[in-house]
C-alpha cells in the first residue's frame, strides 16, 4: 500500500505535507484520518485508521500483568494523536512526538507497506548507512528456507 521514501521539512507551525503519491493511496482507501504514534528505532509510526484499529487489537491480547506489556503499551499508546490533512495536505505533528524522533526540521518519510515512518532526516540516513551494507545477509537470514 505505502512504498517510497521521500524528504521533507517541518514548517514553522509544525506541519508536515505529506507526498502526494501517500495523499492518493489515502483517498483510495477511503482514509480521511491516521495515527501518529511513537515507532521504533526512534521513528514516528503513522497508520490509517483501519490498520490503527487492526495493531490495537494486537496490543490488547498482551498481558497487562507483564510489566513489558503495560510498559510498551503506555508509551505506544499514550503518544498516540490522531490526525487529518488540510486542504494543502499538512498534517500537524504535536511537539512531545517531535521530541521523541528527534525531528527539528528535515524529515525522511518512508512508506512500509501497511505503515509510514516518519524519521528526522539524520537519524534515517544513519540507520541507513548501518543498515545497506548488510542487506542481503539479513535477507538470507530471514527468508533461508
Amino acid at each position: 500500500m505505502f512504498y517510497g521514501e521521500y524528504e521533507h521539512k517541518i514548517d514553522r507551525k509544525g506541519r508536515l505535507i505529506i507526498p502526494a503519491k501517500l495523499r492518493e493511496i489515502f483517498k483510495e482507501y477511503y482514509a480521511e484520518k491516521f495515527f501518529v504514534t511513537r515507532g521504533l528505532d526512534g521513528c514516528l509510526f503513522v497508520f490509517t485508521e483501519e490498520e490503527w484499529r487492526l495493531q490495537e487489537q494486537k496490543f490488547k491480547t498482551l498481558p497487562f500483568t507483564k510489566a513489558e506489556s503495560r510498559r510498551f503499551n503506555r508509551l505506544y499508546f499514550s503518544g498516540a494523536c490522531e490526525v487529518t490533512c488540510d486542504r494543502q495536505g499538512r498534517v500537524l505533528i504535536p511537539q512531545y512526538l517531535k521530541e521523541y524522533a528527534s525531528i527539528q526540521r528535515d524529515v525522511i518519510i518512508v512508506g512500509l507497506s501497511n505503515r509510514i515512518e516518519i524519521w528526522a532526516r539524520d537519524k534515517w540516513k544513519k540507520f541507513y548507512d548501518s543498515s545497506r551494507d548488510t542487506f542481503e545477509e539479513t535477507a538470507e537470514r530471514l527468508f533461508d528456507t
